[in-house]
């Protein structure tokens, strides 16, 4: 017996996933078409959240959904978390990022609307740089500390991320002593009146 397989049944296979998220080019791969996906936008089936990025309302909300939104809305398979966002995500340090930082690939750019509240960050990241961070590719907090460093984030806040990601075994000896070294460095700078 041939069993019948509804468009939103595929959908939501994907969905369950991405916290309820799909994107146009992966209802494709699940044999979607666009005609169809307008089709259960009209009847209430599915919500177009922005574009080219679908909601199966079936699906729960969550506290992560807008980290996998942003993720997909930037249409880039390689994105990931990065930056405060990752040191948020972590739970290292008592950073509030007011933007969702992602990283993609440098030489990409995105020029799609509905990216606000969202910082975008063009660099290439090695694919050992990166992790997962409940079920999202996020950079591993090595990387998101070396970014924050380069971008301004307070010391202070780099020095609780570096003490906690040690202590709960999320960066080496080596790595914890290496950005210990370079927080330092920046202490002593300062002292002297330079800048860090």
């Amino acid at each position: 017996m041939n069993e019948v397989v509804f468009d939103i049944d595929r959908l939501r296979e994907v969905a369950l996933d991405q916290y309820g998220f799909v994107t146009t080019a992966q209802a494709e791969e699940a044999g979607v078409s666009a005609p169809s996906l307008a089709m259960l936008v009209k009847r209430g089936r599915l919500e177009r959240v922005v574009r080219s990025v679908y909601r199966v309302p079936q699906v729960p909300p969550t506290s992560f959904d807008r980290f996998m939104l942003t993720l997909l809305w930037t249409g880039c398979d390689e994105a990931a978390l990065s930056h405060e966002t990752a040191l948020d995500a972590y739970d290292v340090c008592d950073v509030n990022p007011t933007s969702i930082h992602v990283v993609v690939d440098g030489g990409r750019r995105i020029r799609r609307k509905g990216g606000e509240g969202y910082a975008i960050h063009y660099e290439t990241v090695d694919a050992k740089q990166v992790g997962w961070w409940e079920g999202m590719r996020c950079v591993k907090l090595a990387t998101a500390i070396e970014q924050c460093a380069a971008t301004g984030t307070p010391r202070y806040l780099l020095e609780q991320a570096v003490e906690n990601g040690r202590k709960r075994g999320l960066l080496g000896k080596r790595e914890a002593e290496r950005f210990e070294a370079m927080v330092g460095g920046a202490d002593e700078q300062e002292q002297r009146g330079e800048p860090s």
